[in-house]
């Protein structure tokens, strides 16, 4: 999947892309194309090549050749049109020829900057000098281009009688017309060998610019290099979600980073609501879509194993185009990814609240049947939940909650799925009418005294604690 079809997914990548200062449009548009890289080995060459480029870009002595890089990068367009007919051996006009021209001699240009900065052993280059002097006669290194009187000597000699006439000549001018023409044919001629170069080199100063631009992007957001895992764990220490820790600091607020790890044994995550589950779910799937394009990782220390499909399936997904209530539309995201789960690729799930639209019985049984369809070797699941769903072999994470009248968003390992009764106390934070609030906890008081009446008389107790009935005669035993 190309990364322009995954740009629209709710989980902050479109912001880091925005914000991500490429110099040419040109560049963007590779980056957008660009296939998701599922293999190890490229993935670990695109993060060596990133890394070269931050050590570059964080030196202080190397801005004056960087800004010059930058500057030169501006003017990168894309011609792969004109490499088009290059390669299908057509006559180029003067325009396409200038585009040739402009293109050999950036390149030329960018490669004595790289290698100034010491880099160019990291992008290759090709070499476009033959180019160049085919398309510049004169020497003139001057990026324009028209049909030079040094091709032609015959050629110049019938400028120079035009120019001396005081009427147009049209006889001189179709000869000087002709004579151009078969300097085209033979330039575009002699061109078309160096397409595949030019068409390469295009390419590699993209890659630059967008390396230069993720490098810059890691020292903005204090972004760390990952490490691929090898044994199926993703582990991140002191993770953050870039586009909510800026919205938070434009409050004067702070975002509290997350430590988490999660493996093919399924993951569940409870919590209050506000307990930022579903942040932690954003950031994951984040993450691990900056990890497979090989950008900084926003966390202080991360491992990633690598995926060969990530599936985000967050709540509140209903579709008008296609007539799908909110559950249905879910139902069949979730559906997605249990068909995928029975295929041999590593999948990463991240689920969030699931079957939340539907009611508590039949929503418990849902998301308990999940669980246990998706534990399986090749899924990594991540699932947030307000159900106390059934007891499987599942490892647990709960939100800390409250903690002196404030939210810990931190995860603790916890052995059960009990989710945690903190609403009247987030409500009573957000400042929320406190007569609801206090008609809500008597509800909540008499509801349970309710149930411990109804227990009490279940099993032959009386509820103030005396027993009315032994236990034996009403055929419990002890």
């Amino acid at each position: 999947m190309r990364l322009k079809e995954l740009i629209e997914q709710p989980c902050g990548l479109k912001y880091m892309l925005d914000n991500l200062d490429v110099h040419s449009g040109y560049s963007r548009r590779v980056l957008l194309d660009t296939e998701m890289p599922k293999d190890i080995l490229s993935i670990e060459n695109n993060y060596k090549i990133l890394k070269e480029f931050y050590d570059v870009v964080k030196e202080q002595k190397n801005q004056s050749q960087i800004n010059s890089l930058q500057f030169k990068l501006c003017n990168l367009k894309e011609i792969q049109g004109t490499i088009n007919h290059l390669k299908n051996k057509y006559v180029l006009d003067d325009i396409e020829l200038f585009e040739v021209k402009h293109l050999a001699m950036l390149s030329i240009d960018i490669q004595q900057i790289m290698n100034k900065l010491q880099l160019d052993d990291m992008i290759f280059i090709p070499n476009l000098e033959e180019v160049v002097s085919i398309l510049d006669p004169d020497g003139m290194k001057i990026a324009s281009f028209y049909i030079y009187d040094s091709y032609s000597e015959k050629l110049s000699e019938l400028r120079r009688k035009m120019k001396v006439k005081e009427d147009f000549d049209e006889a001189l001018f179709n000869e000087a017309s002709g004579i151009e023409d078969e300097i085209r044919a033979k330039i575009s001629m002699q061109l078309s060998k160096y397409a595949d170069e030019l068409e390469a080199a295009q390419k590699s100063l993209s890659f630059i610019d967008l390396n230069l631009a993720k490098a810059y992007q890691m020292i903005k957001y204090n972004l760390c290099f990952p490490n691929i895992a090898d044994d199926g764990v993703t582990e991140y220490e002191g993770m953050f979600h870039p586009e909510v820790k800026d919205a938070l600091e434009q409050r004067n607020r702070a975002f509290q980073p997350v430590d988490i790890a999660f493996w093919n044994k399924p993951t569940l995550i409870t919590g209050a609501n506000m307990g930022g589950k579903t942040v932690v779910l954003k950031t994951l799937t984040l993450c691990q879509y900056l990890f497979q394009f090989g950008f900084g990782i926003p966390a202080k220390k991360a491992k990633v194993d690598v995926k060969d499909e990530i599936y985000f399936c967050i709540g509140d997904e209903q579709s008008i185009e296609k007539g799908l209530s909110s559950f249905a539309a879910e139902m069949k995201n979730i559906d997605a990814v249990i068909k995928a789960s029975r295929g041999k690729r590593k999948i990463l799930a991240l689920i969030d609240e699931p079957a939340r639209t539907t009611n508590p019985k039949e929503g418990t049984a849902l998301v308990s049947a999940l669980v246990k369809v998706l534990e399986v070797e090749n899924v990594s699941l991540v699932m947030t939940t307000h159900y106390d769903i059934e007891p499987t072999d599942s490892r647990r994470l709960r939100v800390k909650g409250f903690e002196d009248g404030k939210m810990n968003y931190e995860l603790v390992e916890v052995k059960d799925g009990e989710v945690p009764h903190e609403a009247l106390n987030i409500a009573e934070s957000l400042g929320i009418d406190g007569e609801w609030i206090a008609e809500a906890r008597e509800i909540l008081i008499m509801s349970k005294s309710t149930q411990l009446e109804t227990l009490s008389k279940t099993i032959g107790l009386d509820p103030k604690g005396a027993n009315s009935t032994p236990l034996k005669e009403k055929g419990v035993e002890g």
